[in-house]
């Protein structure tokens, strides 16, 4: 489980809950649920999202993808470029052939297929073009499922305005019971306090972490990408694990370094 996504969002909530009761206790929350407020605020932001989706069955997966931000992603860059080097050696021992055995261990499918497009003989160029459709489709993907948070978040703030002009207007057609102002007030204004919540505690953490995953797979599989090519131009080893490393920031290239403890690969 990612703890930095669960506890943040935790956080957050007892943070607002602990502003909510600090002075009147918890009797202090009832004031702030309002089934009205509920239903047009969440009612009307998860209907419009869902108007927004291409299909029912993507806004359903796009709601579940909430879960991928609960999930750690794997930092595998050591693993990644372990994996290239080793295929690298077998190659330049074996012949381009051998890697045919070598890609039946690989569980990575996208690194698989590259493998074994290089293993056909298929034209460098071909297969990095075949691969960078590939990873645009995935990158596609992505964004789609990253824009229905954008679009959830979005929408939040302005149902939960639009449910607070409907309470300003009951509350004026009743101006006349002066008693009535204050609570019909605090009512209104409960929407855009539900708006606010699902835009600023839900939907733009999940958008903004779905982002960050997004780019550290695509560079991985541009890492991948990058050292398949050369594995197939016949580079040495040594010369791929250095032109592999330029993709990482300088301290993900320390830990590496560290790692390694300073064995050279043969």
């Amino acid at each position: 489980m990612d703890l930095a996504s669960v506890v943040g969002l935790v956080l957050t909530l007892v943070l607002v809950i602990f502003g909510i009761t600090i002075q009147d206790g918890f009797g202090a929350l009832m004031g702030f649920i309002d089934r009205d407020s509920v239903l047009i605020t969440f009612g009307g932001a998860f209907f419009s999202a869902l108007a927004m989706s291409p299909s029912f069955s993507t806004y359903l997966n796009s709601l579940k993808s909430f879960a991928l931000i609960l999930k750690p992603l794997p930092s595998n860059e050591k693993e990644t470029i372990d994996s290239i080097i080793t295929l690298s050696n077998v190659a330049r021992k074996e012949g381009l052939l051998a890697l045919e055995e070598a890609a039946n261990s690989i569980e990575d499918e996208f690194m698989k297929k590259g493998v074994l497009l290089i293993v056909d003989g298929t034209d460098p160029e071909l297969v990095r073009s075949i691969l960078e459709t590939e990873l645009g489709c995935i990158e596609e993907r992505h964004k789609s499922i990253i824009g229905f948070w954008d679009n959830l978040g979005a929408a939040g703030p302005a149902w939960g305005m639009i449910g607070t002009l409907i309470g300003l207007i009951n509350m004026l057609s009743k101006m006349q019971d002066v008693n009535s102002v204050g609570p019909n007030m605090a009512v209104a204004l409960v929407t855009t306090f539900y708006g606010s919540m699902l835009a600023n505690w839900i939907c733009i953490p999940v958008s903004n972490k779905l982002k960050a995953n997004n780019a550290s797979e695509i560079m991985m599989k541009e890492v991948m990408v990058e050292g398949l090519l050369s594995i197939q131009a016949g580079e040495n080893p040594r010369v791929i694990e250095e032109k592999l490393k330029s993709f990482l920031s300088p301290t993900k290239r320390n830990e590496l370094v560290g790692q390694e403890g300073g064995e050279a690969i043969g």
